[in-house]
Formats: structure tokens, sequence, C-alpha cells
């Protein structure tokens, strides 16, 4: 796993990741994604909630772009303690809220709104289709905030009434939404 700009651009970790239950956004759609993010939002604005985050690849990365409030949810206590191992490393505590849960717990009960949410679960996961209508149902989302959701073919958002864009990177399949208001065609 590497940061693939900013700050901390070609820093390497290597989780010890013998049977946990992550699957890690590859580089290519992690450029692919910020190199969109890029030309549309500014990282030292955002407030951003990182769902299913696993590794922590992606909080990293937009810490290393700028950004200064970071919320990680992840349930698995291994990802929870390598998390926060990096975050010592790379002297980012400050900048990063580490909570151990259940992403679909955390959106039901959840009281803040974030600029970006971004959601990689697991692509085997029941109740997948269900996590964009869960994020707009909860009120999370600042008015002009983005939710990105990462997942595999087998899935398609693109009739969903808040979907502005989805970006197929082979297997893996990229869904960014709006507020319902803000989707312009």
């Amino acid at each position: 796993m590497r940061i693939i700009g900013g700050e901390f651009k070609g820093r390497r970790f290597t989780p010890p990741a013998k049977n946990w239950p992550t699957r890690p956004t590859t580089d290519y759609a992690k450029e692919a994604l910020f190199n969109i993010l890029s030309n549309s939002l500014e990282f030292d604005e955002l407030k951003v909630l990182d769902l299913f985050g696993g590794t922590g690849s992606l909080s990293y990365e937009f810490i290393s772009r700028g950004c200064n409030n970071v919320t990680y949810i992840d349930s698995f206590p291994g990802c929870i303690n390598f998390v926060k191992e990096t975050a010592e490393k790379l002297d980012i505590k400050s900048k990063i809220r580490i909570f151990k849960s259940d992403a679909l717990k955390f959106i039901d009960r959840n009281g803040e709104k974030f600029d970006f949410i971004f959601a990689d679960p697991p692509y085997a996961m029941a109740g997948i289709d269900s996590i964009p209508d869960r994020i707009f149902k909860s009120n999370m989302l600042n008015e002009d905030g983005w939710f990105v959701i990462e997942h595999n073919t087998n899935h398609d958002f693109k009739d969903h009434p808040n979907c502005f864009d989805s970006r197929n990177y082979g297997k893996t399949v990229i869904s960014f939404f709006k507020l319902k208001e803000e989707v312009k065609e």
C-alpha cells in the first residue's frame, strides 16, 4: 500500500493483512478517483468520512493532500490498530478520528454532517445496494457534498436519482452521488 499524492506521496505501508477481511482500493482506481476529486474539491476544506475504512488508505490519501478532518470507521480490530499505529507514524493523530463501529450502524446513528463520504464495503456484503439510500436518508451529507461508493460490476447505481457519475476500473466501479437538487445532467 502506498500514498500516491500530497505531502506523504510515495510512503509505503505494509499492513499485517494475513486473514484480514480487507480489499484495499487499487492504486489505479485510487489515482483515478483523486484525479477526479482534485478537479472539483478543495481538500483542505473538507470534512471526510471514510466508511469501511480497512487499512486507512483513503484516509491517509485525503490527509496527505491537505484534509485536516477525517473520520475513519471500521469494525475489524486489526484494522483499527493498524490505522492508529500509522497515524502515529505519520504524526497525523490530530487530523483523524478513528472509530471501531459497524459502518451501517454508524450511518443510522450518526448525527454529524460531512462534505465527502467514501464507502468501500466488502463486495460480497449483503445490503450494498441500500447504502446510498441510507446515506441520503440519514441526512449526513452537506448540501454540496459528495458521496462515493466503491463496488464491483455486480452492482449498478447509474439509475439512482442521486448518482451523477460512475467510472469503471477493471473489476472495480466507483459511483458518485450528490443531493438530488445538486445532480446535474
